[in-house]
């Protein structure tokens, strides 16, 4: 979730910052994931690694959520998964699992496969870069009504909606959404083609293109 912090650790910032100079993407993407040089030259950077839920229920359709950074909260709002920051301790598995509860309120989610890693350099409230390192996990959920009681402050501050999406309606938006390429990566997880190891759908150089399939 938004306000986790706990996962943030000291990381060298030579090959990050090397590669945020390189970071695609326009409007909104870029400014979100470019880190300023001159953070990288003072080596403030910062990991935070994060378990992201593909939460998927019978209909086939995925639980979004659409919100803006607390570090650019003038700048337009983007749809992206469910899931947040790793506490001590926690697998992916099991941040997954908690995040879903606090973020819908469903409880009868069902734990799938890692199937996608990825990394970025955002920045929090105070504009200072983080490294993010991300693993996408499938879950399956009966659906029901969602609750936003488990939400802290800050979701409530940045986070405007919450709904399920079809792929039809992901392949033809033209609303921003994170992870790029979300349209182009969901088919094999709806097909249950998963790769026997974490497909890296981004690096620090940017989204892999064309989108990775499941051998």
């Amino acid at each position: 979730m938004l306000h986790q912090q706990s996962a943030l650790a000291n990381a060298k910032p030579s090959r990050r910052c090397a590669a945020a100079a390189q970071a695609q993407g326009d409007g909104f993407v870029r400014r979100a994931l470019a880190a300023p040089a001159r953070a990288c030259q003072k080596g403030a950077m910062r990991e935070r690694r994060t378990a992201r839920v593909l939460l998927l229920d019978p209909e086939g359709r995925i639980l979004l959520m659409r919100g803006r950074l607390p570090g650019d909260p003038a700048a337009p709002s983007v749809w992206f998964t469910v899931g947040g920051g790793m506490e001590p301790g926690e697998s992916v598995v099991e941040a997954a699992a908690r995040e879903i509860v606090e973020e819908t309120g469903l409880t009868d989610a069902r734990l799938g496969p890692i199937v996608w890693t990825s990394e970025a350099m955002l920045h929090d409230r105070k504009r200072r870069p983080v490294h993010f390192r991300e693993s996408y996990v499938v879950a399956y959920t009966a659906g029901g009504d969602l609750s936003r009681a488990g939400w802290q402050p800050l979701e409530r501050e940045f986070v405007d909606d919450v709904r399920w999406w079809t792929l039809g309606e992901l392949q033809l938006t033209g609303e921003p959404v994170y992870p790029e390429g979300l349209a182009a990566l969901l088919p094999e997880v709806l097909a249950g083609r998963f790769a026997a190891e974490p497909l890296v759908i981004r690096t620090l150089d940017g989204p892999v293109s064309p989108a990775p399939k499941a051998p």
